[in-house]
């Protein structure tokens, strides 16, 4: 597989937590239960991300040329990445459909989805239209059956990848185990609150009581929207240092104080708690 560009996978950095890394030779991914502690949209949205430079020194020779930074090139491949990972790209691709910096680096990645046939303990994928055993937005999808690995293209790059002395079809009996384990797409999940949150309309908890518990206990640092793979908001900045500049994309936070904040001074959101609400609700 690394012969078709750079492999990452999540993988134990030896400091209590697993988080996605490239896949060097004798290292082995982590595919374990729950979800890596970064996201994987910062493989299609990175922090920070130069979009580009410039010289400002009449006499220089590029002298008032814009000039576009260098974008990975070669593929890369990541593998292991759950359905609810997976899923998010959707939504974190809306307001990038006409970015040609994000569209690039899309175009440059292979999902290898991993199927979660026991879903974690703060599994909520069914609450929100989603399936622990959901390929949406995989290139292609893996099926722990135990005794081997069932392995599905979805996608023109997924099906590309699957050519390769690595596979061979599955026998009749394999097929047949694979569907009884997807099923109808749908797992046991028992949790009572995720139950409650389902039945419940989105207004009717705007001004519910819990908002002001979670915003009691929030610091304003705005981690919650940096790991969140659905967190899209970005800022623009220019640089520069004797003659010399480059305008940066920053990952922005709803978070901040600051975010919503007007000229004015007037701030829509000014209190914690606005800010809370408004980040679980918008999504």
């Amino acid at each position: 597989m690394s012969n078709e560009g750079e492999v990452f996978a999540p993988m134990d950095t030896g400091k209590g937590y697993v988080d996605w890394r490239k896949v060097e030779n004798g290292h082995e991914p982590e595919i374990s239960p729950g979800v890596p502690k970064g996201s994987i949209k910062t493989f299609f949205f990175p922090q920070p991300e130069p979009l580009f430079e410039f010289n400002a020194r009449p006499k220089a020779p590029d002298a008032f040329i814009l000039k576009e930074p260098h974008c990975p090139g070669q593929q890369r491949i990541l593998f292991g990445v759950r359905p609810c990972d997976a899923r998010s790209v959707a939504l974190n691709s809306l307001p990038y459909e006409e970015d040609p910096y994000f569209q690039k680096r899309k175009q440059n990645v292979v999902i290898i989805g991993y199927l979660c046939t026991e879903p974690c303990t703060t599994c909520f994928c069914e609450e929100t239209g989603g399936s622990p055993l959901g390929t949406e937005q995989m290139d292609v999808s893996v099926l722990d059956m135990g005794s081997s690995l069932y392995v599905s293209a979805h996608s023109d790059k997924g099906e590309k990848l699957l050519v390769s002395d690595l596979f061979r079809a599955p026998t009749e009996e394999e097929s047949e185990k694979a569907k009884g384990l997807l099923g109808n797409g749908q797992t046991n999940q028992s949790d009572e609150t995720a139950q409650r949150l389902r039945q419940k309309e989105l207004m009717a908890l705007y001004d519910a009581p819990f908002w002001q518990e979670v915003a009691d206990s929030c610091i304003n640092c705005g981690t919650c929207t940096f790991l969140c793979p659905t967190c899209y908001c970005f800022d623009i900045q220019d640089e520069t240092l004797r003659g010399k500049g480059r305008r940066i994309r920053y990952w922005d936070s709803c978070m901040f104080p600051l975010f919503t904040q007007h000229a004015s001074g007037h701030n829509p959101r000014g209190d914690k708690i606005k800010r809370v609400r408004n980040r679980f609700m918008h999504k």
